[in-house]
């Protein structure tokens, strides 16, 4: 299991976010209090942003040292300031190598992603089943081996056919129902994506139990995190749930 984060809102720096909290994604990359598989989040991090005042395609940092071993990001962080953050520290799979092509956050475009859960026996179930099913284009991205790419690599096909983000990930996560339902394969899917405009996240799973997600809002922005990061009016996001964060930081939640 991973750790997740999702910021939108006004501009801030990445350490804010990152390291600052008293239980940020540091904290819980070796102190994890709510996972429901795994112990340590050791295998690698990522963090991608968008430019705080110029549209353009993301930025991303990652690497496949545990997060507190990277002296990199302490400086990168208190310089970097942004609106819309997407981050994650990463336990891996089972048989899933630590690898950067295998490290999150992933981009396509203008389009970011990150994923908490997994696929059972991902390689001996719905490996195959989801690659035939892809576009050219999405199948082409795909660089490394996790299921979390896999997933994303659907977000993209269904994108290309579907009215918004929050649309895409429903389908997609339709698409993994079926394909979990005749495979006979649980799975869990907590996702966040960006276009840097909007947030859209997912609290889901089928025949495991569901990971936490929590998001909290103030005046002028919105946190979505797989653990409460400091004191806060944290609501849990309710099981088989989608949340979008628009451009005016309007929230909906809708059932999956």
């Amino acid at each position: 299991m991973c750790r997740l984060l999702g910021y939108f809102g006004q501009p801030v720096l990445l350490d804010r976010l990152i390291s600052q909290p008293d239980h940020s994604l540091v904290v819980q990359s070796y102190q994890p209090k709510e996972m429901t598989a795994g112990l340590l989040n050791a295998d690698g991090f990522g963090v991608g942003w968008y430019h705080a005042t110029r549209k353009a395609e993301p930025f991303t940092y990652r690497n496949t040292l545990p997060i507190w071993n990277d002296l990199n990001l302490q400086s990168l962080s208190r310089y970097v300031e942004s609106g819309c953050v997407l981050a994650n520290v990463r336990s891996a799979t089972a048989g899933l190598a630590t690898d950067l092509s295998n490290c999150q956050p992933f981009q396509h475009a203008s389009l970011l992603g990150i994923h908490n859960g997994f696929i059972k026996d991902f390689r001996q179930t719905l490996y195959r089943p989801m690659r035939d099913r892809l576009s050219d284009l999405a199948y082409q991205f795909i660089q490394g081996l996790t299921d979390s790419e896999h997933i994303f690599a659907t977000v993209i096909d269904e994108l290309e056919t579907s009215a918004n983000l929050t649309e895409a990930l429903h389908r997609t996560l339709k698409v993994l129902m079926e394909l979990g339902e005749a495979h006979q394969t649980p799975f869990s899917a907590n996702l966040i994506l960006s276009d840097g405009n909007q947030l859209v996240a997912s609290r889901y799973a089928q025949g495991v139990p569901t990971p936490t997600l929590y998001y909290l809002q103030d005046s002028g922005s919105v946190l979505v995190v797989s653990e409460p990061m400091f004191d806060g009016n944290w609501k849990a996001l309710p099981d088989r749930c989608l949340l979008t964060v628009h451009h005016d930081l309007k929230l909906d939640i809708t059932p999956i």
